[in-house]
């Protein structure tokens, strides 16, 4: 598997992954908007010979990082994908200067909450509803550990 920076042209990729993963997903324009830009975002790719298998991105938010989606193809989950767009956003976000990161996560979705931990981050707080049937946990971690 390799990472790299998300280009304009795996928008569609990244899309049909949204769809897959989450009840509610992004649209393609807003996702050709994250890739092109056009937000104050940074974007990882995952790919597996050359397909595009995983995403994850950040909004960076003066020395702040909020990430907004992490995604891998249901085919390739649990092969380590996840963790490794984690890892490299977690670099980047050092790079840039982003000193913490947060995020918000289904409380059901133990598989992404153990992978977050695994990364360092901890609960913070909940958001009732945040998922409109469902509650998200807050969690942060400070950059590159």
């Amino acid at each position: 598997m390799k990472i790299r920076q998300m280009q304009k042209e795996d928008a569609r990729a990244v899309w049909e992954i949204e769809c897959l993963s989450f009840p509610d997903p992004w649209s393609l324009a807003d996702i050709e908007k994250e890739a092109c830009g056009q937000t104050p975002a940074f974007y990882l790719v995952c790919l597996e010979e050359e397909r595009v298998i995983g995403f994850a991105g950040f909004w960076k938010i003066m020395d702040e990082g909020h990430i907004t989606n992490v995604a891998v193809h249901p085919d390739f989950r649990k092969k380590g994908a996840g963790d490794l767009l984690v890892a490299a956003l977690l670099k980047e976000g050092k790079k840039q200067g982003i000193r913490a990161f947060t995020l918000e996560v289904r409380v059901s979705n133990q598989g992404a909450i153990h992978l977050y931990e695994k990364h360092g981050f901890f609960q913070a707080g909940r958001r009732k509803q945040y998922y409109k049937t469902e509650d998200g946990l807050i969690m942060w971690t400070q950059a590159g550990e």
